[in-house]
């Protein structure tokens, strides 16, 4: 096998694997990371006012560039016949990669998400935006958590 074609593959499982990872960062009520457990939080009782859909954007790690810069590379050098040829092809190759990479990493971490604003027992207001893992609708009475760095609402 073509040495260019096995770094090809180790660079695409590489970009598949860094993908799957971005991908399992959760930001739903229902999920806490590992440094958010034993720490006290505080709770508020409130009722939804009103609930809209919205879109949380996906990551930016750079890994998706990365990987499309070296993915663009590699199927660039191929272009041209010459020496220089294919090392203006491979520079073009990974910018377009790169462009590409970064897309394709921010649409494929995008989330559905929700804004839910709530009135509290003490009269106050929020909107916390959160993954949509977990129904809301108007009228629900609900308990919004807060640990000072992160607030998510629950049932």
């Amino acid at each position: 096998m073509h040495s260019g074609f096995r770094l090809f593959g180790a660079a695409a499982s590489a970009l598949a694997l860094a993908m799957l990872t971005g991908c399992a960062a959760s930001r739903s009520g229902d999920t806490y990371y590992r440094g958010q457990t034993m720490r006290a939080q505080t709770v508020e009782l409130a009722v939804v006012e009103s609930v809209r859909p919205v879109k949380i954007e996906g990551t930016r790690t750079g890994v998706g560039t990365a990987g499309g810069v070296v993915l663009g590379g590699i199927a660039g050098s191929t272009v041209g016949g010459g020496s220089r040829a294919n090392a203006a092809g491979a520079v073009a190759g990974a910018i377009l990669g790169g462009v590409a990479g970064h897309a394709i990493e921010e649409s494929a971490t995008e989330r559905p998400g929700v804004e839910i604003t709530v009135r509290m027992d003490s009269g106050r207001m929020a909107a916390i935006v959160q993954e949509a893992s977990e129904l809301f609708r108007s009228g629900d009475r609900v308990r919004v958590l807060s640990d000072g760095y992160t607030t998510r609402i629950t049932h």
